[in-house]
């Protein structure tokens, strides 16, 4: 199991701000079909609903094999409730920054308020035992474990999440569905009972008395909690219990209930067909002498759903796209050389073969005898009973050119070879390390909507496409498009070639031909010139934290990247005045050692970090360093205490050390545009500007308040303000006499800071007052942040490490902004 999941629909609002990572279910097989319905894509920057189609996947490594929450309560066999886990794999898994979390049946709890860490590794074959809270009457001691929590389980219903990270998850699948970013970080799922989240169909309710057990020792997996658990005595098992590999000697009676136990539903409930089930030959008749019964223009029908559904066919066509590696699709597609002529029906289908049918390759005509399904909106043989290569064939691609015409979809060519003549951009690369995808389109990048005007949501959408590694393997060893370098945004390809098929929601192209990216939006190794004679820059250090574990680096190796990197940009930035935002928010620690490993680097003294006179509580804080010998603050560090701002700003006056003008710093970050907690005004008004734009425009109104309240001259309101150019908050500065600087100074082309779901936008603005707009000599944002990769940060867990270097390139999420300013001489 990895992520076939139940859930309702109206999950929570994406946030460019407040997501980490941005992931998707885990790829499919086998075939539980689950029905999955969240509301958690973003469109601008606020959402769009939309329903995922169901959703399955292949059998988990590390899986969840008893569950127990009777310990401690009458006729207990035990006084601790516990969990225990199973390596299914035949290598070994770290579960170091994995945890437990454990929510309700049908509360409004999250899993995340309920966690257990993990640690340490399990060989094939492997318990791991978590033992969590004890009940009010002893009993029997557990073995000893391998973790320990203080979780209280349900002794009848709950659901239990193994979770690849350490995180809690605000979600619960039930009152609070799980978002596709938080469904991918789930390994495994068990609800029992009464459970209103589970795989396939829940296992069943428990006792005091009984626990739920993994059949076969911990082996079975069909993404059917039902099908793959069994209510027995519990029998806790840990790392020091014999190993019981999958496909070795069968558990011992002690080790998984008896085969009595096992629920009715079964791993191979699957419909099965023989290979002569449809047509029947006769005994002599070769493979080849029984014809096709349907057309695959038939099967595909001029809908998105096949009129064929459960039947099982015999078609013929030609092998256009081979992935039946169990690493990549498990299965290939094939195109009929007679299409029909309706325009309507693709003529193309998918056979879910298995790695059975090896001996098939791109080129053979096939007749393919299979039953016709749809899966996660896809129509396709599956299973696959029968391949015959019959011959040789070719099929040429069919040329498409985006953007498609408005109000129509690739439906028509689902499954079908084709190929796009014309030059495409690299749009989005955010999922290019995790599952070997990026977005391209036509026309060049694109935009956010709310971030300038004339920016058409739809058609983003119409000349956008994805293009797949047709691989189902997440964090691949070998990563597409990173030789001789890492594509960037804005490099472009031209021929893309490949079938067109889906899956996750999504239209996709597998290509058949290798993919090349030009180099056409070279890296800058430094920023824009921007003149004056004191330089501002601003930047989202994307959570630097010297805690470890906590938001930023979960090593110290981590950590040493992470800081290396945050210096190199501040050094390439080489500005007098630094507002930074995401620095952790303990003191004068964090911020500190990014000053101390500065000056170790370009001179003793050389940067001074401002103290923050109310930071808020927060785990975040805004901070500032400077040079004391170009500038020299003016007065007392200054901020506000007042709770409209959740990280309260920082204000600074600044003078050149040799004289001259002054201006005032005042660094923000405001309110993410997650929907966490919001209500009221604060919840999405379906605008495109998300969740907490109301807070962000009183943010907005409170800055001006503070300039206007403490007489602060010459002021320069920087910082992450969580909004796009055109969005509310940015127009009531502009209003109360600001001036983005941006809009003022970067072409349109080259004005964004943040890539989210495929668009682009500032969220990282700079707005300055009427009279110190006559002293800005220029305004840059750097690059080299926002069109990289995230496979070249500093996290070590499944980037390659030849990609890393300590270098100013994807340091954070965000690119940093530099501002111009000519303060010499008088008024």
């Amino acid at each position: 199991m990895r992520a076939s999941f139940r859930a309702h629909a109206g999950g929570p609002p994406g946030d460019p701000a407040s997501f980490p990572l941005r992931a998707r279910a885990p790829r499919r097989r086998p075939r539980a079909i689950i029905a999955v319905a969240l509301s958690a894509v973003l469109a601008t920057v606020g959402l769009t609903v939309v329903s995922l189609t169901p959703a399955s996947a292949d059998p988990g490594t590390v899986v969840i094999s008893q569950v127990y929450g009777g310990g401690g309560n009458a006729g207990a066999p035990y006084t601790n409730d516990f969990v225990e886990l199973f390596n299914r794999s035949g290598a070994t898994v770290s579960l170091d920054g994995w945890s437990v979390q454990y929510a309700s049946a049908t509360g409004t709890g999250a899993f995340g308020a309920n966690k257990v860490g993990l640690t340490g590794g399990l060989a094939p074959g492997q318990y791991y035992l978590v033992q969590l809270g004890a009940g009010t009457t002893p009993s029997g001691p557990l073995p000893p474990a391998d973790a320990t929590g203080n979780l209280a389980l349900s002794a009848t219903a709950g659901k239990v999440a193994l979770v690849r990270s350490a995180d809690g998850l605000a979600c619960n699948g039930g009152s609070t569905p799980c978002a596709p970013e938080q469904t991918a970080q789930i390994a495994d799922l068990v609800g029992y009972g009464t459970a209103n989240y589970f795989e396939g169909a829940p296992a069943p309710a428990l006792t005091n008395a009984t626990a739920a057990l993994r059949l076969d020792g911990g082996c079975a997996d069909t993404d059917v909690n039902a099908a793959d658990f069994a209510a027995g005595a519990p029998a806790p098992r840990t790392t020091a219990t014999a190993p019981a590999p999958c496909g070795g000697p069968s558990p011992s009676p002690s080790d998984s209930p008896s085969p009595s136990a096992s629920p009715t539903v079964s791993p191979s409930a699957s419909p099965s067909v023989s290979p002569s089930a449809s047509p029947s030959p006769s005994p002599t008749a070769a493979p080849c002498d029984v014809p096709a019964d349907h057309q695959i223009a038939e099967v595909q029908g001029a809908g998105d759903a096949s009129p064929l559904a459960g039947q099982t066919v015999r078609v013929e066509g030609v092998v256009t796209g081979d992935f039946q590696r169990s690493d990549q699709q498990s299965g290939f597609y094939f195109q009929d050389q007679t299409p029909d002529a309706h325009p309507a029906t693709s003529d193309g289908l998918f056979a879910y073969a298995k790695d059975t049918f090896r001996n098939v390759g791109v080129g053979d005509r096939v007749l393919v005898t299979g039953k016709v399904t749809e899966f996660n909106g896809l129509t396709e043989l599956s299973p696959v009973t029968a391949v015959d290569v019959c011959g040789t064939g070719k099929i040429k691609p069919v040329a498409v050119k985006l953007p498609r015409a408005a109000g129509t979809t690739f439906e028509p060519l689902e499954n079908m070879l084709v190929t796009f003549r014309q030059r495409l951009t690299l749009t989005d690369h955010y999922n290019l390390g995790r599952y070997g995808e990026v977005t391209v389109s036509s026309g060049g990048r694109t935009f956010q909507p709310t971030d300038r005007p004339g920016v058409d949501a739809a058609l983003n959408a119409r000349r956008s496409m994805l293009i797949d590694d047709g691989s189902n393997v997440q964090n691949p060893a070998v990563i597409p498009y990173t030789t001789p370098q890492v594509a960037r945004l804005g490099d472009t390809t031209t021929g893309v070639t490949g079938v067109l098929t889906y899956g996750f929601d999504v239209y996709r192209v597998e290509p058949t031909q290798q993919i090349a990216f030009k180099r056409a939006n070279p890296r800058r190794p430094a920023p824009p010139k921007v003149g004056g004679d004191v330089r501002v820059a601003g930047l989202n250090t994307l959570n630097w934290f010297t805690t470890l574990g906590s938001r930023g680096a979960d090593t110290a190796e981590e950590q040493r990247r992470q800081l290396a990197k945050i210096v190199a940009t501040v050094k390439g930035l080489d500005a007098d005045v630094v507002g930074l935002m995401e620095v952790e928010n303990n003191g004068q620690t964090a911020l500190q050692a990014i000053v101390d490993e500065l000056n170790a680097q370009v001179g003793a003294g050389t940067y001074a970090a401002l103290g923050h006179p109310y930071p808020g509580s927060d785990a975040i804080r805004v901070a500032a360093i400077y040079k004391p010998a170009r500038v020299t603050p003016v007065g007392e560090t200054r901020s506000s205490t007042d709770p409209v701002f959740r990280r309260p700003p920082l204000i600074q006056e600044f003078r050149r050390a040799r004289g001259g003008q002054s201006f005032t710093l005042i660094v923000n970050h405001f309110k993410s545009k997650g929907c966490d907690g919001a209500a009221g005004a604060d919840l999405d008004q379906g605008d495109g500007q998300s969740c907490f734009n109301d807070e962000r425009v009183r943010q907005a109104k409170a800055v001006l308040g503070l300039i206007s309240s403490m007489n602060l001259p010459n002021p320069l309101v920087m910082g992450d303000l969580n909004a796009y150019g055109e969005e509310d908050p940015i127009h009531t500065l502009e209003s109360g006499g600001l001036t983005s600087l941006t809009k003022k100074f970067i072409p349109r082309r080259d004005r964004y800071s943040y890539l989210f779901d495929g668009l682009s936008g500032e969220l990282d603005h700079a707005l300055a007052g009427h009279g110190l707009l006559k002293r800005v000599t220029g305004a840059a944002i750097w690059h080299v942040n926002s069109d990289e990769a995230r496979i070249l940060d500093y996290n070590t867990e499944f980037n390659p490490p030849a990609l890393y270097a300590p270098d100013a390139f994807r340091s954070s999420d965000h690119d940093p902004l530099l501002i111009g300013l000519d303060l010499s001489g008088g008024k």
